[in-house]
């Protein structure tokens, strides 16, 4: 019997993670509750939240931030006082899984929603099938994902005019 979808995931995985349904981390001012997305909804708030973050501020070209990929990834928020304030998405690639289009609000950053987002996929992924994790890091935040335990695994690239190192860590 077949148990993972067209995408590689666990069937159950991909909308109802059984081991990370929520998550609640303390941060600086308060609990950052992660959830995976599991509504249109959800993921529109996701796709609202990297708008902000990439389009916006960062100036990445809204063609190349929404490449397509995201109907086969996983994709989770992160709430504090109910508003959805981080997301990330995740990519299965075998036993791989590859963090991605990471953001965090500007108003809610330096207070440990991303971190609380990063334990959560770090949490989630062995449940999900995957032995490591992968990710493109903005040179500038390598410092945080090395906290968490990934390290540069080659040289520094432009990513969307933005400068990147590859990171991993094993699950």
């Amino acid at each position: 019997m077949n148990t993972q979808d067209t995408h590689g995931w666990p069937q159950s995985g991909l909308v109802h993670i059984e081991t990370g349904d929520s998550f609640a981390a303390a941060h600086g001012g308060g609990v950052a509750r992660i959830e995976p997305v599991r509504t249109a909804y959800e993921m529109l708030e996701a796709l609202d939240i990297r708008r902000k973050v990439f389009v916006d501020e960062q100036k990445v070209d809204m063609a190349e931030e929404y490449d397509g990929l995201d109907r086969h990834a996983l994709h989770a928020l992160a709430y504090v006082d109910g508003r959805a304030v981080g997301t990330l998405r995740l990519l299965r690639d075998g036993d791989t899984g590859k963090v991605g289009r990471f953001a965090v609000l500007r108003e809610y950053r330096g207070r440990g929603v991303g971190r609380a987002l990063l334990d959560w996929v770090i949490r989630v992924s062995p449940s999900l099938g995957l032995r490591k994790l992968a990710l493109h890091a903005q040179t500038h935040a390598a410092a945080f994902y090395e906290k968490a335990g990934f390290r540069v695994c080659g040289p520094e690239f432009m990513e969307a005019g933005i400068p990147h190192v590859p990171m991993e860590r094993e699950i």
